[in-house]
Parts: structure tokens; sequence; C-alpha cells
């Protein structure tokens, strides 16, 4: 329940609206919608964890606090994205249903990483400012299973 509370306060504190040319927007959706599922998966992974050894609150909060503008656009990328395809009203409830649908996903763990795994790469992702290090780290984390890990869970 407090991950469902902390999700909608992070919804919240990104709400404001920006405008984009499409040919923008059609470039920088599948990077957005990336950046946000990563961000998403790091905080409700961050949350499971807390109570173990490998706690990465902390970590967490860093990657959150040093990358906010980013996640901030990424997320104005995606509500963009959805207002210019299906209006304001169904966007939010599109957005609010995708949101919790990720967190959901994530609520039982990582399917192939363990909470030691997760703290170290918050903890490297916390410390970069490169944009494209954090797509490339999304894809490799959100992507189906590599095979190394395939025994995994």
């Amino acid at each position: 329940m407090k991950s469902i509370a902390k999700l909608a306060a992070v919804l919240a504190a990104v709400s404001t609206l920006a405008t984009f040319p499409q040919t923008a927007i059609a470039g920088a959706t599948d990077d957005a919608a990336k950046l946000r599922r990563l961000d998403i998966m790091l905080m409700v992974s961050s949350l499971r964890c807390r109570f173990g050894p490998d706690n990465f609150q902390a970590d967490y909060s860093r990657f959150a606090t040093n990358h906010s503008p980013t996640m901030g656009q990424a997320f104005r990328t995606m509500q963009a994205d959805y207002v210019a395809r299906m209006g304001p009203a169904r966007a939010k409830k599109a957005l609010d249903t995708v949101s919790v649908g990720m967190a959901n996903q994530y609520g039982q763990g990582h399917p192939w990483l363990g909470c030691s795994e997760l703290k170290a790469m918050t903890k490297d992702l916390a410390a970069t400012q490169d944009r494209a290090r954090l797509v490339a780290a999304a894809d490799e984390v959100l992507a189906d299973r590599p095979a190394q890990f395939a025994s995994r869970r």
C-alpha cells in the first residue's frame, strides 16, 4: 500500500504538461517510456528491498534527486504523446493505469535481478549524468531475462 501512495506522490509531482512538436514526440517517446519504467522499477524495488541487508532506498533517493529533470521530462513526453492520441482526460487515466501496472509488475521483485544487484546498479546510475547511459541501462534491465540469469526466480 505504501508503494502505491509513493507512486501517487511521484505522479502528482510531475503533473505539468509540456508541448512538443510531433516529430520530437515520435523520436523521444520510446526512450521516455524506458526511462519512466526504469524509474518506477527502481522505486518499487527499493521499497521491496528496504528491510534486508541490501536496502538501497538511500541510493534510489540520490538517483531520483539527481535525475529528477530527466525523469520529469520523460513523463511529460509520454503525457504529451498520450494527450495527442486520446485527449487530456483519457490520457490521464491511461498514464495512471500504465504507471500502476509498471509498479505492480515489480512488486513481487525483479524477474532476474536480486536486491544486491539492483542496489549496485542504482548506486552506479545515481552517479551518472549521461542520459544515454540511463536509456542503455533501461534496455538491459527491463529486457527479457538474459540467458545467464535463466535459472533465477
